[in-house]
């Protein structure tokens, strides 16, 4: 009796059954382990790398709201005076819209960086943190944050982040994004920190990590049982039959005149096959149905982006020279879309006889939902623009209307400027744009730097202010929106400032019309087949002086 009994059980063990049950177990488990450790390092990277960025694009649009100049006078008067507060208060106020744990500005020491002094300090209304007193001194955290410190202020680093994920002292995993500020003589005067919590990364991570253990145990039991009572029964002639219909279907694409369940027998397993199939026939057949509609449908779509372009395109001034009879100053623009529409725009236009209006802007976003913003903005300036008076107000009155009923938390950068073409007496504001290059008569480009305010529709009560400049017969004034400094080749190293300084020195003479394609090409060229990301947009203007 136990001899048969043992005999039954070795012919088990020794059966193929059993071999695929126990095989096809084996590579579950082994590729279930595998994709849970690859899965697990990718979303670990890819969170951080998403989280580390998100506190960067924080980080910079704080630093538009600080005056790096006046550092030292605020930690001299303890933070005394209505600019202080002004500046806090947008910090506070950016900090709870970004939902970031801290944001937070240090004077490290310099001798050692062991040590740094508060300048300013805000906290989440929902973190367990307290903010620092201005003039707090106190040590520094540990060595990854001492060398961060000394790499801004001594080698020029302009992003540093720390993660932490151990010896919290109680407090909650967080990534922290640093960035210089630095006064008008381009020394760095503080450090810029902006911590966000990463709690969202421990718990999706171990969700992630129970969902394939699941995934993997079921679907190890669901693939034993259904190949144990698949291998019990002889399928040699139904899964015949079930193969020529697989075949028939693969060459003709269309439904079996007879229902094959009556060629396949009896056995259950098999006929849940055959019914499968049918079922895979039927839903293929939809599926190429579906497909069918889904390709006009794309078709449509494409047709309704071409028109969208088109309009886009027709908004922008596009007819070169735009004036034929004003000979005091020529003008040429060019904007290339990343996607098949853009968020950049550029304008210009005769306010009066003596007064023309220049604008270039970039939208934070791509596609259709920043093409609709761009053309809102763009109207807004315009209209703004032509009613005349100081442009820091023009700009202010625009971004309290785009802050109005702006739920996606789009913004726009905008540099713009309006040039009395009878004296060449220039002014303009900054908000958040490029550095312009000015090249003097006879002479080479160079970036012209002044302070610059925060984007427009990044939040509401900002005042901008205009900066004035003097334009001499035969100077230009190049424009641009960061699609051009930021293109990036097959290696992922960008273009840079540098690179377009000396693409517009090449010739520094040529006209905008001449200029701006010449440049484009120097683009187009260090790009290679890398594909463009953003959209790149150039505005040439060249002063040749009142009339004669």
């Amino acid at each position: 009796m136990i001899g048969k009994f043992r005999d039954r059980i070795h012919a088990h063990l020794a059966g193929l059954s059993f071999r695929i049950i126990s095989g096809t177990i084996l590579l579950l488990l082994i590729f279930g382990t595998i994709q849970g450790m690859i899965g697990y390092a990718q979303f670990t990277r890819s969170l951080t790398a998403e989280y580390a960025e998100s506190a960067f694009r924080t980080a910079e649009t704080a630093s538009f709201l600080i005056d790096a100049d006046h550092i030292g006078e605020y930690l001299a008067t303890d933070g005394a005076g209505e600019e202080y507060d002004r500046m806090k208060k947008y910090l506070y106020t950016l900090c709870q819209k970004q939902n970031v744990t801290l944001i937070y500005v240090i004077d490290p020491d310099r001798s050692d960086y062991g040590s740094f002094t508060i300048v300013v300090s805000v906290q989440n209304e929902r973190s367990s943190y307290d903010p620092w007193p201005i003039g707090y001194t106190r040590e520094t955290t540990n060595e990854e944050y001492r060398t961060v410190y000394r790499d801004i202020c001594e080698n020029g680093l302009q992003r540093g982040t720390v993660l932490r994920l151990k010896d919290l002292r109680g407090k909650e995993p967080h990534t922290t994004a640093l960035v210089p500020l630095t006064d008008s003589k381009g020394e760095v005067s503080a450090i810029l920190c902006v911590q966000r919590p990463m709690s969202e990364l421990t718990y999706g991570r171990n969700r992630f990590l129970w969902r394939i253990v699941l995934m993997t145990v079921l679907l190890a039991i669901l693939s034993s049982l259904s190949t144990y009572f698949f291998l019990r029964k002889h399928f040699v002639h139904p899964m015949r039959a079930v193969t020529k219909e697989a075949q028939r279907f693969a060459v003709e694409s269309s439904r079996a005149e007879e229902d094959l369940l009556t060629d396949v027998g009896t056995i259950n397993e098999i006929r849940v096959l055959a019914r499968s199939i049918d079922q895979m026939e039927r839903d293929t057949l939809k599926n190429i149905d579906r497909i069918t509609l889904m390709t006009a449908e794309n078709k449509r779509i494409g047709t309704e982006l071409s028109i969208a372009r088109k309009i886009q395109a027709a908004i922008l001034p596009s007819d070169f020279p735009p004036f034929p009879d004003r000979h005091e100053f020529e003008i040429f623009a060019s904007m290339t879309p990343a996607k098949e529409v853009g968020g950049d725009f550029y304008d210009f236009f005769l306010i009066d006889e003596d007064h023309l209006g220049l604008v270039i802007a970039d939208v934070a976003g791509k596609g259709v939902p920043a093409a609709l913003f761009m053309m809102v903005a763009k109207l807004l300036i315009k209209l703004r623009a032509n009613s005349g008076g100081d442009l820091g107000a023009m700009l202010t009155d625009v971004n309290g209307t785009l802050c109005e009923r702006n739920s996606m938390g789009l913004f726009v950068t905008v540099w713009l400027a309006i040039i009395t073409i009878s004296t060449g007496e220039g002014r303009a504001v900054n908000a958040g744009h490029e550095n312009p290059a000015l090249r003097h008569a006879d002479g080479s480009y160079e970036y012209i730097k002044y302070r610059h305010f925060p984007p427009v529709a990044v939040m509401d009560g900002i005042v901008y202010q205009e900066h004035s400049f003097q334009l001499k017969p035969g100077d230009s004034i190049f424009v641009y929106t960061d699609g051009a400094t930021e293109a990036v080749n097959e290696e992922t190293v960008m273009f840079g400032e540098e690179r377009l300084l000396n693409a517009l020195n090449r010739d520094p003479g040529l006209t905008p019309e001449k200029l701006l394609p010449g440049v484009k090409e120097q683009i187009d060229a260090f790009a290679g087949e890398a594909e463009q990301f953003d959209d790149i947009t150039m505005l040439g203007f060249l002063y040749r002086g009142p009339k004669k």
